[in-house]
């Protein structure tokens, strides 16, 4: 698929951090395949897959940022083009893509957007619903899932059929997710299936420092610091404090 956005004037050009933290955050999910998929070549494609496209990339790095307001605007506007091809498989996929974004600043639940519409998703689709909300995935459902998740998935998968907690993929093969958002999923269903280790989840907060992502980054900063203070490194939870401080008053 070619994205050709319906006739109509265009928006301002973004900034050059936008356009990179867009294009890092539609690569995360389309390589989690949640994006709309489309044929490449032949006769030009319907105007709504790159009306919806553009919406939902504009939802993803609203949401990251932290401007509520902008995320949900965005995504009202991506479900209202998917909406004019009655697909309910490719609304479930939509509805993923947000879920997913949220669960990488560990904003756990139930994807209720998703379940209204799973009976009409794809294997993929529920396979990648599952392991967002950290359940246990048979062999063929963790071979719906993107690569970058595979390792998280049969981690979790493990460590629940033997009814006790397991060591999952180290820091160090975490970072070699190439793609950030991706990593940031996979560290945070790690974390919720109680697979986090200090140097993982210092991975998810590194990721999310180094894209300026301030939704995600605030959530592992306080994850980081309230361990500190449970383990009571005092030093340690004051500076973590200064960092949230910092980013929350930087609006």
């Amino acid at each position: 698929m070619t994205d050709t956005p319906r006739s109509r004037p265009r928006p301002q050009p973004a900034s050059q951090s936008h356009r990179r933290h867009r294009g890092m955050a539609r690569a995360a999910l389309s390589s989690a395949v949640l994006l709309l998929a489309a044929c490449a070549g032949g006769p030009p494609p319907p105007a709504w897959q790159g009306n919806a496209r553009q919406a939902l990339d504009r939802a993803v790095e609203a949401h990251l940022s932290g401007d509520s307001r902008a995320e949900a605007q965005d995504f009202a506007r991506a479900r209202s083009e998917i909406a004019r091809t009655g697909n309910p498989a490719l609304m479930a996929r939509a509805e993923l893509i947000r879920c997913a974004a949220q669960v990488a600043g560990l904003m756990f639940g139930p994807c209720e957007g998703f379940e209204r519409l799973r009976a009409d998703a794809d294997p993929a689709g529920r396979a990648y619903a599952d392991h967002l909300a950290a359940m246990p995935l048979s062999a063929d459902d963790i071979a719906h899932l993107p690569s970058a998740q595979r390792d998280a998935a049969a981690a979790v998968a493990s460590a629940r059929r033997g009814g006790r907690s397991a060591p999952g993929p180290s820091a160090a093969s975490l970072q070699k997710i190439d793609d950030p958002l991706a990593r940031l999923i996979a560290v945070a269903v790690l974390f919720q299936a109680g697979q986090a280790s200090p140097a993982v989840i210092a991975v998810a907060a590194d990721t999310a420092s180094a894209q300026g992502w301030r939704r995600p980054l605030l959530a592992w900063l306080n994850v980081q610091a309230q361990r500190a203070e449970n383990a009571g490194d005092s030093a340690e939870a004051q500076r973590l404090r200064r960092r949230i401080e910092l980013v929350r008053n930087d609006r």
